[in-house]
């Protein structure tokens, strides 16, 4: 297979009966590694928003269990994107979502926010450091794909296209981003959880080389002290280095997904999708899922 070949057989298909193939061809072997640094950044960046930072504060989940919620946040969302809107895996991963949800007073901005991050930063994070940019096929794909998602969730007036996506988060967090106690907890608790993932000598690094990919804006919601300009621009070319090396290996011929992921550790011996995530409901049982072999 040649190294754009994936990329042309995209352009051949249909952005809106074909969405989630596409965003799946694009999340699990085009850039993998690109989509799961850019969902892990728009999860957090939620945070910067008082209310949601709060709510997540208060339920102790973030900061006394964030590997479980990293783990079942990850697991249920890719669950849709490896097996669809129409499996009986995507319709478990979706109840039990909506079930958590349901279980909150949650604001419909906040949610239809967060939906915003899914889609506008994997565009934002994988033209800036994969190996390439996002076409305009992928970019309209992953609009449709977590609209289907959002209508799924009952989230009302959602964004239309990629564009107004983006539009809405941007005013969104003008309008919001603010410093809150609670929010700045669960914002540590994750920068922990993160550098947890490495040998333990390496977490100040870490941490300061997370810091200096996060904008002025979320830096200042949570009080953190910028990381100097020659940190930043530092840690950004070894991210952009990475993506023009990833550009010189072959094509990835086999899909890689969450599951398969290093960081996911809370489930070794497999787990059901109707166990993941808070609050279990008695009797609803979700398809086994098993850690490949």
């Amino acid at each position: 297979m040649r190294r754009f070949e994936r990329l042309e057989r995209i352009r051949r298909m249909d952005p809106y009966r074909e969405a989630t193939e596409i965003y799946r061809l694009s999340a699990a072997y085009e850039f993998p590694w690109d989509f799961t640094r850019a969902l892990e950044l728009a999860l957090y960046r939620t945070y910067a928003v008082p209310r949601i930072g709060r709510l997540l504060a208060e339920t102790a989940e973030l900061t006394d269990r964030p590997q479980k919620r990293y783990d079942d946040t990850s697991l249920l969302l890719d669950a849709v994107v490896e097996h669809g809107f129409g499996s009986s895996r995507g319709r478990t991963a979706i109840r039990r979502i909506n079930r958590m949800h349901r279980a909150y007073d949650i604001p419909d901005d906040d949610m239809r926010y967060v939906l915003c991050t899914f889609v506008v930063m994997p565009k934002r994070w994988i033209d800036s450091y994969g190996w390439r940019r996002l076409s305009r096929h992928e970019t309209v794909a992953g609009a449709v794909h977590y609209r289907t998602l959002g209508r799924h969730m009952g989230i009302k007036d959602i964004p239309g296209s990629y564009e107004e996506f983006e539009s809405f988060l941007d005013a969104y967090e003008e309008a919001h981003f603010a410093w809150d106690e609670g929010a700045r907890r669960v914002s540590d608790a994750t920068l922990d959880l993160m550098t947890s993932w490495y040998p333990r000598p390496l977490a100040p690094v870490l941490r300061t080389a997370t810091l200096a990919l996060l904008d002025e804006p979320l830096l200042r919601a949570f009080r953190y002290t910028p990381p100097s300009a020659a940190t930043r621009a530092w840690v950004r070319r070894a991210v952009r280095l990475r993506g023009r090396a990833v550009r010189l290996l072959p094509p990835r011929r086999a899909p890689h997904f969450a599951r398969q992921n290093r960081e996911i550790k809370g489930y070794p011996n497999g787990y059901r999708l109707a166990d993941l995530g808070t609050d279990p409901v008695p009797g609803l049982r979700g398809c086994p899922v098993r850690h490949p072999d």
